[in-house]
């Protein structure tokens, strides 16, 4: 549905790039990449395809630019998902957390499945970097959710984060493209192993030393 032309005179250019966004990221959540129109993104948006070109360029710089805002804003990382939780209720924030995560990546299956999901080189070295700041972003976010962003080793802990993101990503595939493992098999499987981490490999970091390159 297109946005009453009133209305679209009214906004500013802040607000006319932020509508194109929106409406972007509704169509390509809803169809592939190679199907998504931008003359139906500016239709539906109530704007003149070229404003598209004006505020952001190529259809594929703004599929970065919705990848990128799906992939770091603050309603996707689990922090959110704790708010109000107690610290010391560690399973809570663990099933809470996945349970998020878990909604979130259905929500948006489409861009998930087709690129944030891959766990191969992309051959796009801006969506690679953009994928690889998201990981980041997602380590440290969870650490935070569970109460362990002062740990002594840090950065041993960040890259153990990293490695479950793996893990994340794989049964995700087996959920969503390979319906290999159904949405309560793969919660189970990520929230015991996350609390396995948690309680059993987390109190031993830092306590060996990292294994020296070969």
């Amino acid at each position: 549905m297109s946005v009453d032309n009133g209305t679209h005179q009214r906004m500013g250019a802040l607000e006319r790039r932020e509508q194109i966004l929106a409406v972007a990221t509704k169509h390509f959540e809803k169809r592939p990449y190679g199907e998504v129109s931008t003359v139906e993104i500016a239709k539906d948006a109530g704007v003149a395809r070229p404003l598209i070109n004006h505020y952001f360029g190529t259809k594929r710089d703004l599929y970065l630019e919705v990848l990128r805002r799906l992939s770091h804003v603050p309603p996707y990382i689990p922090s959110v998902a704790v708010r109000g939780l107690p610290t010391d209720a560690l399973a809570d924030r663990v099933r809470a957390s996945i349970d998020h995560w878990l909604n979130v990546t259905w929500k948006h299956r489409t861009i998930w499945t087709s690129t944030i999901g891959i766990d191969v080189p992309s051959h796009d070295r801006e969506i690679e970097r953009i994928l690889r700041q998201a990981d980041e972003i997602a380590a440290e976010r969870m650490i935070e959710a569970l109460g362990l962003a002062e740990h002594e080793d840090y950065g041993r802990l960040h890259a153990m984060m990293l490695a479950y993101g793996g893990l994340a990503k794989a049964a995700g595939r087996q959920w969503l493209v390979h319906q290999s493992l159904s949405r309560g098999d793969v919660a189970v499987l990520l929230t015991r192993t996350l609390l396995t981490i948690v309680r059993d490999v987390v109190p031993d970091v830092g306590s060996t030393s990292p294994a020296p390159h070969p």
